[in-house]
């Protein structure tokens, strides 16, 4: 494949598509996180999945001459994966980082549901 992007779905369709091959990048979202039930509810339009198995998709597709998306992969970062403490403190000031390999263990992108020590959730600092 040639013109590999990777970008975040929102609802159904792919979003802020970036080049495959760039060293960095990074997307922000508006995630809504809420307790409910004595669990955390996140919602937004790239949120995915039922209450309490939230999700949100990273989408890999070529891109055609004519601009349109194929798409071929998909990872899931698990919302309800986050480390308790680390949660917390995201609610505290409003934001959540993830730190993400994108590079599968097959050299390929990353697919399925994205695993420590493959994603790193943190608190950036204010």
């Amino acid at each position: 494949m040639t013109n590999v992007h990777v970008g975040i779905q929102i609802r159904r369709e792919p979003a802020e598509l970036v080049k495959a091959d760039e060293s960095e990048f990074h997307w922000d979202l508006d995630i809504d996180a809420a307790l409910r039930d004595g669990q955390v509810e996140f919602r937004g339009p790239s949120v995915q999945g039922v209450r309490g198995e939230r999700f949100v998709y990273l989408t890999w597709g070529e891109v055609h001459q004519n601009s349109a998306f194929e798409m071929f992969r998909r990872a899931k970062l698990m919302l309800n994966r986050i480390d308790p403490s680390v949660l917390e403190s995201a609610l505290e000031v409003g934001h959540l980082r993830a730190s993400i390999d994108l590079t599968g263990s097959d050299g390929g992108p990353r697919c399925g549901a994205v695993k420590p020590p493959a994603i790193v959730w943190s608190v950036p600092a204010a």
